[in-house]
This record gives structure tokens, C-alpha cells and sequence, in this order.
């Protein structure tokens, strides 16, 4: 699925009110809510998954990002947190995704596939009809410790690419991106969408000057400096 115009951007691993509020204002059209995870940053408990949910105004997009891999759990997890978007940041081994479709109609699922080869374009191949958008990230679910997001490394954008173009769903990037590289992101994969953490943040902390940053590189990548110059005023 090509992309043709300026990708949608999900700020990750938001951990406060104010900092879901400073992401929407600078244009994110997603918010990423970390629930508990074997590694990784950003880790808050569903009650402020909650209460972060319910602020959200409508047409941005709340994803629970879960390592659970059974139908039961992620169904009840939902429930708590009252989110409208599923990332299920491992694989599933108990249940199916229609299991989740037919329990929690409305809400959209997104599996993420985490690009550690070739072998990534053969799974995100085979599970992109049963969900409703791929999420491409470097991390690696594998190792003893779980990697499931949140490392701020670059995987292989090659193969993102390649992946891209042979799944019909929405194929969102993510994985070390940032200011700098956002650019040639775009250019080299064309995704519909950019998931950034650890770009657009100091000390663990939502950096305002870095999300301006990010911001403003997505504009110029996608309309031109005049566009990015009526953006900053």
C-alpha cells in the first residue's frame, strides 16, 4: 500500500496527562500507551492508561500496546483501559483474531511485526488480512528478554519497504527514528504511518523542542519550506 501524503504520526510511550496533551497539539494523530512489557521504557499502569484515554479528544487514535498473547487477557485489558486501538506487540497463542474482532467490534487491532530479517516479510504477509494495520519495529521477541519495542535502533528499512509493498493494510514504521533520519524514512519506505519514542525525548522525559523538530521534519519532507515555515509561525 503506497503512501501518497504526509504519514500519520503516534507518538509512543506517553506517561502523563500533560504529555498526551503536548503530543496532540504539535499534530499527533496517535497516542502510544505502554502497558506492562519483559523491557523496555515507557511503562505506565492501565489506571492512567484510563485516565489518559478519557481525555483523548476524538479522531486520535489510543493504542494499548500489549505483550499479552492470549484472547482472554487482551479482551479484559481493553475493557480496563477503554482504549480504541490494540497494538499486540507479540505474536498470539491462545485465541484468534477474529476472537478479538467479534468481542471487541469497533476497535482496531495492529499487530506489530519487529524486522529482525527476511523471515519478517513472510509474517507480516500471512497475518496482514486478519488485522486492520502492520506496525514495523526493531525489536526482537526471540531473545531470553523479550525485546517488544521501545530500543531506539534502526532495523533494515529494506525490508520495511518491501513489506510495505506487498501488504493491502496501513504499514506504520517505527524504531529509532528521529529528527534526522525521519526524512529519509519517508522517502525510502513511504509508510502510512511513523511511530517515534525515544526520538522526541530527554531523559525519559517528552522534549518539546524535540517533537517541534520532528514535527517540522515531517512538513518539510512532505509539502516544502514554505508549508513547514506556516507551521512553525
Amino acid at each position: 500500500m503506497k503512501q501518497t501524503t504526509k504519514p500519520r504520526v503516534k507518538i509512543c510511550c506517553i506517561s502523563s496527562i500533560e504529555e498526551a496533551k503536548m503530543a496532540i497539539i504539535y499534530g499527533a494523530s496517535a497516542l502510544g500507551l505502554v502497558s506492562a512489557m519483559p523491557s523496555g521504557i515507557g511503562v505506565i499502569s492501565e489506571e492512567l492508561i484510563a485516565e489518559i484515554s478519557a481525555i483523548v479528544p476524538p479522531g486520535v487514535c489510543t493504542f494499548l500496546f500489549t505483550s499479552k498473547q492470549d484472547v482472554k487477557s487482551i479482551i479484559e485489558q481493553q475493557r480496563r483501559c477503554q482504549v480504541n486501538t490494540i497494538q499486540i506487540c507479540d505474536y498470539l497463542t491462545l485465541g484468534k483474531y477474529q476472537d478479538l474482532r467479534d468481542a471487541m467490534p469497533g476497535i482496531a487491532l495492529v499487530q506489530v511485526i519487529h524486522v529482525t530479517g527476511e523471515e519478517s516479510v513472510k509474517e507480516a504477509v500471512e497475518v496482514s488480512p486478519l488485522v486492520d494495520a502492520i506496525l514495523l519495529d526493531s525489536g526482537n521477541k526471540y531473545l531470553p528478554i523479550k525485546q517488544l519495542g521501545g530500543t531506539g535502533k534502526v532495523h533494515n528499512w529494506d525490508i520495511s519497504k518491501k513489506i510495505r509493498e506487498l501488504v493491502d493494510v496501513p504499514v506504520y514504521l517505527a524504531g529509532g527514528l528521529n529528527s534526522e533520519n525521519v526524512t529519509a524514512a519517508i522517502k525510502q519506505v513511504s509508510p502510512f504511518g511513523l511511530d517515534i519514542c525515544t526520538g522526541v525525548r530527554t531523559n525519559n522525559k517528552l522534549d518539546e523542542m524535540k517533537l517541534s523538530q520532528f514535527f517540522s521534519q515531517i512538513y518539510y519532507s512532505s509539502f516544502g519550506v514554505d508549508e513547514v515555515q506556516n507551521f512553525r509561525e
